[in-house]
């Protein structure tokens, strides 16, 4: 198992949906960016969500009764997902992203890999492969829709500890440690534990990907892309197939 997702698995999963603010605030931010994106039904008839997590993309997309097709690796996220989507048309499968082609059902008209996601993938060869396999699945006219964090701006010193969240019970807070090509995240996350606090820290690697390097390697894949502003300060790259 990768350390990325033992760290989703073991250590940030299970508090996850707390850490995005709970499960209704979370799907109202995601409800605006499909808003945003302009995915409704008939157009987009069929929607891959990559990196789903706990739905905070395809359940407002299911919402508009496009069915969507929900990948990611960490299952505690997929558990909160299927709760949350009863009698939606959301298809749940824990996998690899790289390989959901296996399991399309129809031609997509819509591929979303949001949230930061894509800086998880391994390498930049990864990323490449990713693109080309949208390239391959999706329609003339079809979307990616990318969006994540810009790491290449390495911070220092103080700014390198970012609370994410506290309340009475839990803290959470990452530390980053910047290396060439990658990012080590370092979650320390304190929870209540009677009278007093237990620590637990975990770690992983991200990919420090310039969104100019994006760009290019979706427009050498035939993709027109359009650079935007995402939610809580990512990079969002709408691009169009043809």
């Amino acid at each position: 198992m990768s350390a990325t997702r033992t760290h989703y698995d073991e250590h940030l999963g299970p508090v996850y949906v707390w850490m995005a603010g709970g499960i209704e605030a979370a799907l109202a931010r995601g409800e605006g960016e499909i808003r945003d994106l302009g995915l409704e039904a008939p157009a987009t008839d069929y929607a891959v969500d990559l990196g789903a997590g706990f739905g905070m993309h395809a359940i407002p997309l299911a919402r508009r009764g496009i069915p969507v097709l929900a990948i990611d690796a960490c299952v505690p996220l997929l558990d909160e997902l299927k709760r949350a989507s009863e009698g939606l048309p959301i298809k749940a499968l824990a996998g690899d992203l790289l390989d959901f082609r296996r399991h399309l059902e129809k031609t997509p008209r819509a591929i979303l890999c949001m949230g930061d996601t894509l800086t998880h993938l391994p390498s930049r060869a990864e990323v490449e492969r990713l693109f080309s396999e949208a390239a391959e699945a999706l329609p003339e006219g079809g979307q990616l829709i990318l969006s994540f964090r810009d790491y290449t701006r390495a911070l220092s010193g103080a700014e390198r500890f970012i609370p994410v969240r506290s309340d009475g019970e839990r803290i959470l807070t990452c530390f980053l440690e910047y290396g060439g090509e990658r990012v080590t995240v370092h979650d320390l996350l304190h929870e209540r534990d009677g009278a007093g606090w237990k620590q637990r820290v975990s770690a992983y690697e991200k990919l420090r990907l310039d969104p100019a390097w994006v760009v290019e390697a979706l427009a050498a894949r035939g993709f027109s892309p359009q650079r935007g502003a995402g939610l809580s300060g990512m990079v969002r790259i709408a691009a169009r197939r043809g």
